[in-house]
């Protein structure tokens, strides 16, 4: 279970601490308990959980695990809102270079995240010749099944919004680039 970097409350208005108190406090948590549970005495016993998102087959300890993994990455991508919070350095040369713009960048993951029936993931990651990329997965997919690596993963499931936005995903989205801690996200490249 990770450790949040910042207060519950520290990312309000964008995400409250109701909800984080139920998506990193029960959801997540109950992610990590049921995952510990279902590998004891498997081939998975010890591994990573990288390594199980990667080999594990479809089914629950794969469920588990790409969901301990994406909430893990989720919650450790953010900091208190920043009005025009935008990317500096390596992470942003990368996205003018592979997406025109940041701005561009921000549309194409946005509509991602906007078109993704049901629950999911939107991700920005590195492909393996270091170009990045928008992806989205349904459920608990993960880039990692791709060979790619996630910098950036955005939870499309309900649970994520629901309290604050209700059903307005497209504004939830459009609020989280004030939190972005593009440091972290800048850190997961190769």
């Amino acid at each position: 279970m990770p450790t949040l970097p910042y207060a519950v409350n520290a990312l309000e208005p964008v995400i409250s601490e109701q909800t984080i108190n139920f998506h990193y406090g029960k959801h997540l948590q109950n992610y990590v308990n049921t995952l510990n549970t279902l590998v004891q005495g498997t081939e998975f016993e010890g591994k990573s959980v990288e390594d199980i998102v990667k080999t594990a087959p479809d089914g629950p300890i794969f469920n588990n695990a790409g969901q301990t993994l994406n909430h893990a990455l989720y919650f450790l991508q953010f900091k208190a809102p920043v009005q025009g919070n935008e990317p500096t350095g390596k992470i942003a040369e990368a996205l003018v270079r592979d997406f025109g713009s940041f701005e561009n960048f921000k549309k194409e993951f946005a509509q991602a995240g906007a078109t993704l029936f049901g629950s999911g993931w939107a991700w920005l990651s590195q492909d393996k010749d270091g170009k990045l990329v928008i992806t989205k997965d349904a459920n608990a997919g993960n880039p990692l099944r791709q060979g790619n690596t996630p910098l950036l993963g955005i939870d499309v499931w309900e649970h994520a919004y629901y309290l604050d936005y209700q059903n307005r995903r497209v504004d939830h989205l459009a609020a989280l680039w004030d939190i972005i801690d593009w440091n972290v996200v800048e850190s997961r490249m190769k």
